[in-house]
């Protein structure tokens, strides 16, 4: 008897007085919440892979930064605390002028045509720790890593102040056109890359994947994809000579972001690029394609 009274007493709570809570994949989140006022870093890591036309893999170039995140009463400040690039085969080296480099991020282009408060001249004349040159090219690349990381974190990854963006995303499952859709931001970098430059968005879709867990933190995980992106670079390396690159690109990959919190924990994407170079001597023209995989580590510590 009594123990027919005992499952009585707790069948209810077993079953249910009441409909059961809609499942966890079919809640509803707020993906756009304030991030929290903590200290973070960041660990970037873009592998850029050439291939030659018929396939073969021709060489591979590795950038790393490592950045702290200081959140203040209006807005965030950014450190690169280290810089490094491994060309091919050659030794990993740092470029000293982006040791401790710090700036203030700011949202948007601003009236010089820089992005994000990246200023285009700490970019020009970049040397490596041996004092060797760093072309302007690689340079281009060190400061495009710099644009993907705000990119990723700091636009795809907050809420827009208009049109669609994260915080139209409540459910698994839902997908929305990103405002920075078909959106034309300016190339142009210092002296060796002209006005006129740009870089193309094609249809860039942010997607609710569903939920993970990264660094112990319960993430979104948010795919995106940028659609038939293109670009169109002017280099003017001396006077009175101009290259012009033009291409088209595409990425994919995925983001997390914790959702308590509001920061971003990791980011990873690939993206191939094909180009044509035009040159006003021999060979006259130079096709290219590039594979870019970037990936992103919020480390949340000084390490």
């Amino acid at each position: 008897m009594k123990k027919l009274i005992l499952t009585i007493f707790i069948l209810p709570f077993i079953l249910g007085s009441k409909p059961a809570d809609k499942p966890l994949l079919e809640q509803e989140f707020n993906l756009a919440n304030k991030r929290t006022a903590e200290v973070q870093f960041f660990e970037l890591k873009s592998e850029l892979l050439n291939y030659g036309l018929d396939g073969e893999r021709l060489g591979k170039d590795t950038f790393r930064f490592r950045l702290k995140c200081m959140p203040t009463s209006d807005g965030f400040e950014y450190t690169c605390e280290k810089y490094t690039i491994n060309f091919g085969d050659s030794l990993e080296v740092s470029i000293p002028v982006l040791t401790n480099w710090q700036y203030k991020y700011k949202s948007g282009i601003d009236k010089s045509n820089q992005v994000f408060g990246l200023e285009h001249s700490k970019f020009e004349g970049l040397v490596d720790e041996n004092g060797n040159m760093i072309p302007p090219d690689k340079s281009y690349h060190i400061y495009n890593s710099f644009i993907d990381f705000h990119g990723f974190c700091d636009v795809f990854g907050e809420k827009t102040q208009y049109g669609n963006g994260i915080q139209n995303l409540k459910k698994i499952g839902q997908k929305v056109v990103h405002v920075a859709a078909n959106s034309a931001p300016p190339t142009n970098l210092g002296s060796n890359f002209a006005e006129g430059s740009s870089f193309k968005n094609g249809k860039i879709t942010l997607e609710f994947n569903g939920l993970s867990l990264v660094n112990d933190k319960q993430c979104a995980i948010i795919g995106i994809d940028s659609g038939e992106s293109s670009f169109k670079m002017i280099m003017t390396p001396m006077p009175n000579m101009e290259i012009t690159t033009v291409g088209g690109s595409h990425y994919k990959g995925n983001f997390y972001k914790d959702i308590e919190s509001g920061w971003v924990q990791k980011v990873a994407f690939d993206e191939i690029v094909v180009s044509e170079t035009k040159l006003p001597v021999p060979p006259n023209k130079i096709n290219s394609v590039i594979e870019r995989n970037i990936v992103i580590n919020n480390v949340s510590d000084a390490r």
